[in-house]
């Protein structure tokens, strides 16, 4: 193993350091990075600008032995200077890379689970209505570009909405009827069965979701959201039951009691965690403790049941745990959004169409919280809708091939229930081909970013990048390319990684 990734590593050296001589050589002879010393009116600052960055950038020098003399400086670390702003591009880095991963971390982590989900739903009720309708809007989202799905987002998602909560959100009546006729055919078309059985669920299904968005609309609490402790116990019920019938099956009693009482103690928990909470000292490194200990907490309730694989309770009440926890941290977040939003600074209007982040703004952990996902929501969701197209079809696709194979056929012959037939033996090979496509994507979305945060005026990489280009600066551009090759191998590592994971037939030897 140990082999096989420093053989992989090396030859991805090869590779960065071949394509970082193209680009470099490309950004050379792309125009004259001193252009701008034009705009100097004063000749004698003019003339120590055009000495100071020809000496930094070496512009005396042929551009081959400039490259050279530029990888040797990065080696040591040194990113180079800006002509432009003749500041480190290291310094640029620092305060940009971490704002790219929050958003392409978002929009990747989502985009891989929704897409995923939906993808192997719609395999397991392939020419369903369900089927069809994931088919059409995924075709439309891959064919749409970046930079329109953000705009479209900016002025719908952002400006019309906030008009909208500033009107008072109420629903219109027709958008009402039209949300539970869609929640009655989803529910119908994802249902199987015969018809006596789908109609009274998908009518149930349309009546509940018809109740709640009037519901929704009636108290106004999109102005004033929450869960409070009777929603957070449905949740804490319905997920304890949902991941023990993915991970175990319900027949297995000691799995399903291992996530009810972990659903349990989340629920009672809830009531002393608001104190908590509402302290000033709670931050980040807080949230994150507290969501390893109840990780910890779950898995050891499912040691103490016992049973015949203490582990698989484990797992089981564990994941519980981890999905409850989330939940009470957007409830505790959503608790908030009311004094986020009538802050005078956000006057009332909270989905942010600029920035990543209101610097003016001051409050608790809770109000910075909310206006870290206010400015990410738009941005992550031009990211994610492409996504999710790609990883529906070929999720859906991997599946409907392995649930083909012979040994699946084999598995349902034997006997074995449909849950271990598609999660055992269909999901996880259905999953090595999707490998490949999550390596690919992290590029995709690294560089769907560089127009998204354009559109969003993110100040980021892909400003940074931009603003390079324009200036024909070739520090910040070759910063830029160097971290988004990086991350590009470790991506494809995890990949091959991946596959020996997932693939007991596939073996890393040395």
């Amino acid at each position: 193993m140990l082999t096989f990734i420093v053989r992989r590593l090396v030859a991805a050296i090869f590779i960065v350091l071949g394509a970082s001589f193209i680009v470099y050589i490309m950004m050379a002879n792309a125009g004259d990075p001193l252009a701008f010393a034009v705009e100097i009116t004063n000749p004698v600052q003019r003339e120590q600008v055009i000495r100071s960055v020809t000496e930094d950038l070496k512009l005396d020098l042929h551009p081959v032995p400039r490259y050279f003399a530029w990888l040797g400086d990065l080696i040591r670390g040194d990113f180079g200077i800006s002509a432009r702003t003749q500041q480190p591009v290291i310094d640029d880095l620092a305060s940009r890379v971490p704002l790219t991963l929050k958003l392409v971390g978002a929009a990747f982590i989502l985009s891989v689970l929704v897409g995923t989900a939906v993808g192997i739903v719609t395999a397991l009720r392939q020419y369903s209505g369900f089927d069809y309708i994931t088919t059409f809007f995924t075709f439309v989202f891959f064919s749409l570009p970046v930079f329109w799905v953000a705009v479209i987002l900016k002025g719908v998602g952002g400006i019309n909405f906030n008009d909208w909560l500033r009107d008072g959100a109420h629903f219109a009546p027709w958008f009402i009827a039209i949300v539970g006729i869609a929640a009655t055919a989803l529910a119908y078309s994802i249902t199987g069965g015969r018809l006596r059985r789908r109609l009274p669920i998908a009518v149930g299904v349309g009546v509940l979701v018809t109740a709640v968005v009037i519901y929704i609309s009636a108290t106004q609490w999109m102005l004033d959201p929450g869960f409070g402790p009777v929603v957070i116990a449905i949740f804490a019920v319905a997920i304890a039951y949902g991941v023990t019938a993915v991970m175990a099956g319900t027949r297995n009693r000691k799995a399903l009691y291992s996530a009810m009482t972990t659903a349990a103690i989340g629920v009672v928990l809830w009531f002393p965690l608001q104190r908590l909470f509402d302290q000033d000292f709670y931050n980040l490194w807080w949230t994150l403790g507290l969501g390893v200990v109840a990780v910890l907490v779950g898995a050891a309730v499912g040691y103490a049941y016992g049973g015949f694989d203490k582990g698989l309770s484990a797992r089981t009440a564990g994941i519980t745990a981890l999905l409850i926890s989330v939940v009470v941290f957007v409830d505790r977040a959503m608790q908030s959004w009311q004094e986020y939003s009538s802050n005078s600074v956000i006057r009332g209007r909270p989905i942010k169409t600029i920035g990543d982040r209101e610097g003016r703004l001051e409050g608790s952990f809770w109000v910075i919280t909310n206006d870290t996902f206010s400015h990410l929501i738009l941005p992550t969701l031009a990211l994610m809708l492409i996504s999710v197209a790609t990883y529906t079809r070929y999720s859906r696709a991997s599946m409907l091939e392995v649930l083909n194979q012979d040994y699946i056929r084999t598995a349902r012959a034997k006997g074995l229930t449909e849950r271990t037939v598609v999660v055992r033996h269909g999901f996880r090979n259905a999953m090595i081909p999707l490998a490949t496509v999550v390596a690919v994507d992290t590029g995709a979305l690294l560089g769907g970013a560089v127009v998204t945060e354009t559109v969003f005026e993110w100040n980021a990489m892909g400003r940074m990048f931009i603003t390079g280009l324009q200036n024909l600066d070739p520090n910040p551009v070759m910063g830029f390319f160097v971290v988004i090759a990086v991350f590009a191998v470790l991506a494809n590592l995890v990949a091959d990684l991946m596959y020996a994971w997932l693939d007991p037939r596939i073996r890393i030897t040395d």
